[in-house]
């Protein structure tokens, strides 16, 4: 494995192995004006999700389970990933983007990253 990242114990590790496949999805997934990066950060409380142009380097849209919308709001953590997606979206649409790249962040697509996803494809993104 030549990607830099050095092996570690427990949790060390994980986030080792997350910065690995982080970095190898990354090779292959850029973001531009015509279509940005959507890109997804789980932690074991909260979700960020931001639209990002690479090669201006700018956030275009942002949203989080720490924004006023939705934190302290009903439901489990899936739940509040799916808000997350409908209001990325919804930002993402006023910023004028219509489709995105999805980056997974080298977390598996199930569960609140795929929930997420499904939010932000039903708001009107197109991936």
């Amino acid at each position: 494995m030549a990607y830099g990242v050095k092996i570690a114990k427990g949790d060390a590790y994980k986030r080792a192995a997350l910065k690995r496949r982080h970095i190898r999805v990354r090779k292959h997934i850029s973001g531009s004006p015509e279509r940005p990066r959507l890109v997804v950060t789980r932690s074991n409380r909260h979700m960020v999700a931001q639209v990002i142009d690479d090669i201006a380097g700018h956030t275009l849209a942002s949203a989080s389970t720490l924004d006023v919308s939705i934190r302290g709001g009903e439901g489990d953590k899936s739940a509040q990933a799916k808000q997350v997606g409908a209001l990325v979206a919804e930002r993402a649409k006023a910023a004028g983007v219509e489709a995105v790249v999805f980056d997974r962040g080298g977390n598996q697509y199930a569960g609140r990253i795929a929930a997420l996803a499904d939010a932000a494809r039903e708001a009107g993104l197109k991936f």
